[in-house]
């Protein structure tokens, strides 16, 4: 860096993700000093109408995940707070507009950038009126998700329902690539392509999601310069600094489906070989007035060092926060394509996933069928296999899409069993009980 007077950078994310140590490792090897604002650290104070931060930082890369918060508005005005002290890259009002993704897509059509038809309603019936508009199949999805979580394939006859749980949901037009189903992602810093992978749906799936195990590829060097020119469009229209657009096409035309604000890296590094962390950190370090040596950058963009940064704080002395407490028998909401039901739920420490009922399932329309799994019940030594489903199980106001197994539970004293995917997250009580019965005998796991 040429700048006598490096700025330092902040990272503002209270997870921990390898993305976020990209940069931050980034930032350090550029020859700046880095700050990672989390919870343990961070501070703002008003003395005599003077604010100061603690960590003091120069510029903020804002890479708080509101998609999977519970609490979204207190991070959106979190991220408020240090936008207004500092410059910022991805703009909290830009991350809302790309976090709601038929916000987005009404931003981008008003923009003249190509996205598939949709229609989102506020009651059911306006919903499913002329559903013959998309076809014979449609893309059902919540307006708030990720990793391919809340999203569903829905044929003609399947009426769906304007919320999923507590969130909106949409129905988009299905681009079908006959069989082959692919998409792009195009990853964005600064207006340049810093590059672009395809992502093909794994065996059984229709979703491209990395995280659902879609396969990648690179696309860096034969994306059509169309693709590439409406990803920049899309960044540009959303007001955002940096991220990732997902693309498809049917062949004529290419079409935006979402635009991630906090897209991830490794599934681009590992098809591209490129991470887009020092891109990210010379946009920044150029708000705060320095320059940054364009070969650095490059040579950093060819390895991806996601190892524990020199800026991860300490851990805070006082008293840890603790996981909320789940009952043994736990009223909650489970929801689909067709509505939500409120259900009593077994947790089970012992399962690795989640199990619903048959008829549960076909009345709240979860789906489609993704695989197969075979499961043990500890009562009996023989395995059986079982399709899986995706479905959103609610426990308090916290939302879990999950992949759960599909059985007949009628003989069973409960329709739903919530496994480690949901309990992780959580400190199980067994004496508490929402039913306020006697515990059944027998506990069910999984291979």
């Amino acid at each position: 860096m040429s700048s006598s007077d490096a700025p330092t950078i902040g990272v503002l994310s209270l997870h921990i993700s390898k993305e976020s140590k990209a940069i931050l490792n980034a930032a350090e090897k550029l020859g700046f000093d880095t700050a990672w604002l989390r919870r343990e650290n961070t501070a703002v104070s008003i003395t005599d109408s003077e604010v100061s931060i603690e960590p003091e930082v120069d510029v903020v890369i804002n890479r708080l995940l509101m998609s999977t918060s519970t609490q979204p508005a207190e991070d959106l005005g979190l991220a408020r707070v240090f936008e207004n002290l500092r410059p910022m890259l991805n703009r909290p009002d830009a991350v809302l507009t790309a976090m709601h993704k038929y916000a987005a897509a009404v931003v981008l059509a008003e923009a003249g950038v190509p996205v598939p038809d949709s229609i989102m309603a506020l009651a059911n019936d306006k919903l499913n009126q002329r559903r013959d508009r998309f076809g014979d199949q449609a893309v059902y999805k919540t307006a708030i998700g990720t990793h391919g979580g809340g999203t569903w394939r829905v044929g003609l006859d399947e009426p769906v329902n304007t919320r999923v749980g507590d969130r909106q949901a949409f129905l988009q037009q299905y681009i079908d690539q006959e069989g082959i189903q692919r998409d792009a992602r195009v990853y964005v810093v600064g207006g340049e392509v810093i590059g672009a992978m395809y992502r093909h749906a794994p065996e059984g799936d229709w979703r491209t999601n990395v995280a659902l195990g879609g396969r990648v590829e690179d696309a860096s060097g034969e994306l059509p310069d169309v693709a590439a020119e409406i990803a920049r469009r899309s960044i540009d229209a959303v007001g955002l600094d940096y991220g990732g657009v997902d693309l498809i096409d049917d062949g004529d035309q290419w079409y935006v489906l979402e635009v991630n604000p906090t897209a991830g890296f490794r599934g681009l590094f590992a098809a591209t070989g490129t991470n887009p962390g020092p891109a990210i950190v010379k946009l920044a370090a150029e708000q705060c007035g320095a320059t940054v040596d364009d070969d650095a950058v490059a040579d950093l963009a060819r390895e991806l060092d996601d190892s524990r940064p020199a800026a991860v704080p300490r851990k805070s002395l006082g008293d840890p926060v603790e996981p909320s407490v789940i009952g043994y028998i736990e009223e909650v909401v489970v929801s689909g394509t067709r509505g939500s039901r409120t259900v009593f739920a077994k947790s089970d420490t012992g399962a690795t996933r989640s199990s619903i009922d048959l008829q549960l399932a076909a009345q709240i329309g979860t789906g489609p069928i993704k695989d197969t799994v075979r499961i043990k019940s500890g009562s009996d030594k023989k395995s059986k296999t079982r399709p899986v489903v995706d479905t959103v199980i609610g426990v308090g106001g916290t939302q879990h899409t999950v992949t759960a197994s599909v059985e007949d539970r009628d003989h069973m004293d409960y329709p739903l069993l919530l496994g480690r995917d949901v309990l992780k997250d959580y400190h199980v009580d067994v004496t508490r009980r929402a039913d306020e019965r006697e515990p059944e005998p027998g506990v069910e796991t999984e291979e």
